[in-house]
C-alpha cells in the first residue's frame, strides 16, 4: 500500500525581519502531522529544515533533522511552474508509493497554490495514493476575505508582466474583467518591485475602481486596505518594499 501525501502549510513570515509563533497560525493537528513526517518534498531543503526546526520546538520530530528524507523540486520549476502539467515528479515519490508518508511544503502558505507543487500532488493522484490537505494560512483567501470585494466570483492571476507596456495592458484587461463581470482580480509581486507595481495600478486603473492591498498576514504589524483607486492616489502609501503582498481589483 501506498503512504499519503500531505500538503503541509507554512507561516507566511518567510523572508521577513520576524518570525510568527507556530501556535498562532497553524493549527494543533496540522503540527502535530508534520512532525510525525519524515519525508518530504519542498522548494528548498534549507527553509524546509528550518521550518522543521520550528516544529521540533513544539512537537518532537519522528526522525532527527540530518535524518529527513529532504528532496527539492527542480530548479526548472521554480523558475517556470509546474501548474501546466508538463513536469513528471513522479520520481520524486518514490518513497510515498514504497508505504512512507510523504509532505509536500512551500516557503510560505499552503503548497501548490500561488507556488509550486501541484505537479507532486498530480503524481501522488495517478498513483492512486490519499492526498489530504492540512490546515493553515492560505494568503489569497484571507486577502480575499479582508479586501471587501467579490468572494463570490474571484480569480488569481499570479505575477503581472514586468515590462511595463505589457504590464499596464494586462491591468487594463483585467480591470474590464473586473468591472464588467464582478470578478474580483487578485495578484502579487516579488517584494522588491512592490513600489512600481504600485505606481503602475494608480497610473492605468480607473479612478472609481477598488484596489485592496493586504500585507504581512498573521504577522504583526500587517496592513489590509482597500478603497478606490481616487482616493488612493490623494494619499499614495505605497506598501513597502521588503513585505509579500497580495492586490486585488475589483467594484
Amino acid at each position: 500500500m501506498s503512504g499519503t501525501l500531505y500538503l503541509v502549510p507554512a507561516p507566511l513570515d518567510f523572508g521577513c525581519d520576524e518570525e510568527v509563533a507556530l501556535a498562532e497560525v497553524l493549527p494543533e493537528g496540522t503540527l502535530r502531522r508534520a512532525a510525525q513526517l519524515t519525508h518530504w518534498v519542498c522548494e528548498n531543503a534549507r527553509s524546509c529544515r528550518a521550518y522543521l526546526k520550528r516544529i521540533a520546538a513544539l512537537h518532537p520530530l519522528a526522525a532527527p533533522l540530518q535524518e529527513q528524507h529532504i528532496v527539492e523540486l527542480p530548479r526548472a520549476v521554480h523558475k517556470k511552474g509546474d501548474h501546466d502539467g508538463q513536469f513528471n515528479a513522479a520520481p520524486l515519490i518514490a518513497p510515498l508509493l514504497a508505504g512512507h508518508d510523504m509532505g509536500l511544503v512551500s516557503e510560505a502558505g499552503m503548497p501548490a497554490v500561488a507556488d509550486p507543487g501541484s505537479s507532486v500532488v498530480r503524481a501522488a493522484h495517478e498513483a492512486g495514493a490519499p492526498v489530504v490537505p492540512l490546515v493553515g494560512p492560505v494568503s489569497l483567501l484571507l486577502a480575499l476575505a479582508a479586501s471587501g470585494l467579490n468572494g463570490q466570483n474571484f480569480a488569481f492571476v499570479g505575477y503581472l508582466p514586468q515590462d511595463a507596456g505589457e504590464r499596464a495592458q494586462r491591468l487594463r484587461a483585467l480591470e474590464a474583467l473586473a468591472l464588467n463581470q464582478g470578478q474580483t482580480q487578485l495578484f502579487i509581486e516579488t517584494p522588491y518591485r512592490n513600489a512600481a507595481l504600485w505606481q503602475a495600478l494608480l497610473q492605468h486603473l480607473q479612478p472609481n475602481t477598488r484596489l485592496a492591498i493586504a500585507a504581512g498576514l498573521t504577522l504583526t504589524p500587517s496592513r489590509v486596505e482597500s478603497r478606490a483607486v481616487r482616493q488612493w492616489r490623494q494619499q499614495n502609501a505605497p506598501p513597502d518594499n521588503r513585505t509579500p503582498v497580495v492586490f486585488a481589483i475589483g467594484r
